[in-house]
């Protein structure tokens, strides 16, 4: 999956961060909010590429049991009436 891009424009947001976390941080990086974008974009990357992953594992049994029932036809197919 490529990487994600957004549009270049930006909001002020507000974040509720531990004190003492955030001073170790800014000793790392002289651009936290560069930092803390980078590693959003990370995960929000991450969740992303999660979801098509379970979307593609569900695909693949739905076209796994439908290949099954076209090939053995269902177990309650002796048991309908129409």
């Amino acid at each position: 999956m490529p990487a994600l891009t957004y549009p270049a424009g930006k909001r002020a947001v507000n974040l509720t961060l531990n004190e003492q976390l955030v001073a170790d941080a800014k000793r790392f990086t002289d651009n936290l909010s560069a930092t803390v974008e980078s590693l959003v974009t990370q995960f929000v990357q991450t969740k992303k590429t999660e979801q098509l992953n379970r979307q593609e594992m569900a695909d693949q049994c739905a076209r796994g049991w439908n290949e099954f029932a076209d090939i053995h036809g269902s177990f309650a197919d002796e048991y309908r009436s129409f």
